[in-house]
């Protein structure tokens, strides 16, 4: 299903709801974490809430947890369908990842191993959840600081399949190819060669973010503005895929001020820009 966002997205933190609130800030959409307004009321439901009646909002759970092996939890879904009907999204999304075990939640995006089992257990997973919804959902590639050595295919091709089998749609994050390649000496460009086989209209969102280079290990921590080589994936993707893909300037920790957020959305318009026109 296409998605109904288009240009630039930010992701909406409590640190800039003053500003949003005051007066109209100039980005095309945004997004929030699900969890987070899954409260009856409040002041973060209120700002939703007004937000929602003059930007276009994409969800993006990260508690669900999938992949985990004893099942997911109905409340959380629950709740979760009460989010969207009210919010009336653009875009759910969620991660390819498991998250609790034994009715413990561990607070991470874990990975799973990316076997055929595994993807059949996702299929499952993410057919319930969209028919829970009655609504296509996104599932997000992810970040991983370990590979399992039974592995059958790449992350790419696992989501690729899983897209294929479930319907569902990607949220490609170009930051994570990243990490993933400096972490596991994966191909960040063969893998978004991988994901341009899909029709166009299969990856529904992306995400841009910084990460932390410590001495052997880059951890994914949304707390810095991107880098040049992120920067470069990011226009490769719209030279292979599509330049029209609704992307997300993503900051979780180090919160600056807004202005640094949306001069990063400038900077991710200028390359689409450029993607259009053939520059380099």
């Amino acid at each position: 299903m296409p998605s109904q966002l288009q240009g630039n997205g930010l992701g909406l933190r409590t640190a800039h709801y003053r500003q949003f609130l005051d007066a109209p800030v100039a980005i095309d959409w945004l997004e929030v974490h699900s969890e987070n307004y899954f409260g009856e009321g409040g002041f973060d439901l209120y700002v939703l809430d007004t937000l929602a009646k003059d930007y276009p909002i994409s969800l993006h759970g990260v508690g669900l947890g999938l992949g985990s092996a004893h099942g997911v939890d109905a409340r959380h879904i629950k709740k979760l369908q009460n989010l969207v009907s009210r919010v009336e999204p653009a875009l759910v999304s969620e991660h390819l990842c498991w998250g609790s075990i034994t009715g413990r939640h561990l607070n991470d995006l874990l990975p799973l191993p990316l076997s055929q089992q595994a993807l059949d257990l996702m299929c499952d997973r993410v057919d319930y959840l969209q028919n829970a919804l009655q609504r296509t959902i996104l599932v997000e590639n992810v970040s991983t600081y370990l590979r399992f050595k039974d592995d059958a295919m790449s992350e790419a091709q696992f989501l690729c399949q899983l897209s294929q089998r479930s319907g569902c749609g990607i949220l490609l994050d170009v930051n994570n190819l990243y990490v993933n390649q400096c972490n596991h000496g994966e191909d960040a460009l063969t893998a978004i060669a991988q994901f341009s086989q899909l029709p166009r209209h299969k990856i529904g969102e992306i995400h841009l973010a910084g990460h932390l280079c410590l001495d052997n290990v880059v951890i994914d921590d949304h707390g810095s503005r991107i880098v040049p080589a992120v920067w470069d994936l990011y226009h490769a993707v719209c030279r292979q895929i599509a330049t029209d893909i609704p992307t997300l300037i993503e900051w979780d920790t180090d919160i600056p001020a807004l202005s640094v957020l949306l001069d990063e959305a400038s900077l991710a318009q200028a390359i689409r820009e450029r993607s259009d026109s053939g520059s380099i």
